[in-house]
């Protein structure tokens, strides 16, 4: 990778390597890993990433040199990393980051230097980008958000042609918007999402398209599909194409939200989002608990816990957090005759299929790398029930 500062930042781990070489470590690495799991006539998918420019979302702490440490006056701004030794690494550009956000840097940071008021206390800087040029970035600080501020930041805004977020302790200044649109072609179908600031969304924008598509690619779409950690719908929107209906799941209100509102831009009418943890859906599914969130829900209509039946096949997709599934919820997922698990923790994958695996067999398994020149590595899997 071109890059001034590759082998000195600390964001890129595995920085001795060229991508094919780091792209090997991990492949070899999870293969030892799974090896016992995996069917020996399995091949591994493997999903690569951009070389440069494949980050749509970025922070970077804000450094202030003081030419005159007495007074404080005047600081030189810059952006900051933390290097190899974990000391502060001053940057001014950044290889992995898309190439809007690349070229936005230096012209933002220019610009906030130029103004007092926006540069006083400033300490951190957030970029969230889409592939059609939509760009919102968050301006964090350590004092109260004047309309002085909101005057200058508004400026700015239409200057550079960006939307502006301005924080502090227990305040958002939202000048315009605090979301980004995005349009994806997922296997030759267009979709449109609003990330919000704030929620979670994936950060390699190529790799997300590969891996909707792997496991669209990869489901037997029939009958209903139950989903877990739902998000704002990345997976569930395309997903939603294949089967008659879906119900889908989150704890985030915030990604709740932003799913429901994904729902309407892509004009899909099959999906049922609820806001609930893993443990509370599979407490109502068997009922177990009442819950005055599903009083318009019918969960027994989705015919999850009847799959024996010969005329119904049920799928569950999940995508958990680091920690992997918890008994109760692998539990559940041991019900449906098709799994679908997408995993950001190849450690608590493993842990989990050993469990899944002695009632199905994994008939897909894949590698997304979405955090290139790091150790980390997503997995994705299909398991489908033993007769």
């Amino acid at each position: 990778m071109n890059c001034n500062y590759f082998g000195k930042c600390g964001s890129c781990t595995l920085h001795d390597k060229t991508y094919e070489m780091q792209l090997d470590y991990k492949y070899e690495r999870e293969k030892n890993r799974f090896d016992n799991l995996l069917p020996k006539d399995l091949s591994i998918d493997i999903i690569k990433s951009e070389t440069e420019q494949f980050r749509y979302r970025a922070e970077f702490r804000i450094w202030k040199t003081f030419k005159d440490n007495e007074t404080k006056e005047s600081p030189l701004l810059s952006y900051a990393m933390n290097d190899t030794e974990k000391n502060t690494l001053e940057i001014d550009q950044c290889s992995i980051v898309s190439n809007d956000i690349s070229s936005l840097m230096p012209i933002l940071i220019k610009s906030l230097q130029e103004k007092e008021i926006l540069s006083q206390k400033l300490f951190s800087c957030e970029f969230l980008n889409s592939t059609t040029g939509d760009m919102l970035v968050t301006l964090i600080y350590h004092k109260k958000l004047e309309e002085k501020w909101k005057v200058e930041a508004s400026l700015l805004e239409k200057e550079l042609n960006i939307s502006i977020i301005g924080r502090s302790r227990k305040q958002k200044e939202i000048l315009s918007k605090d979301f980004i649109e995005e349009k994806l072609s997922i296997s030759e179908q267009s979709y449109t999402f609003q990330y919000k600031e704030g929620g979670f969304t994936q950060p390699n924008t190529q790799v997300n398209v590969q891996m909707i598509e792997w496991v669209l690619n990869h489901t037997k779409g029939k009958g209903n599909l139950c989903e877990l950690y739902c998000g704002g719908g990345n997976f569930t929107i395309p997903l939603s194409k294949k089967f008659d209906q879906v119900l889908a799941t989150e704890i985030s209100k915030t990604s709740i939200k932003s799913a429901k509102l994904n729902c309407e831009l892509n004009n899909i009418s099959n999906i049922e989002f609820i806001r609930m943890s893993s443990e509370e859906f599979v407490e109502a599914l068997n009922e177990v608990r009442d819950f005055r969130r599903l009083k318009d829900v019918n969960l027994q209509s989705y015919n999850f816990k009847n799959s024996a039946k010969q005329d119904e096949f049920t799928t569950i997709f999940v995508d958990p957090p680091r920690a992997g599934l918890d008994d109760t919820t692998r539990n559940l997922t041991k019900d449906f005759h098709q799994i679908l698990y997408i995993s950001c923790n190849p450690e608590t994958l493993y842990r989990d299929l050993e469990q899944l695996t002695k009632t199905h067999t994994i008939q897909h398994f894949a590698l997304f790398d979405q955090f290139a020149y790091t150790n980390h590595i997503e997995c994705g899997a299909v398991l489908s029930k033993r007769v």
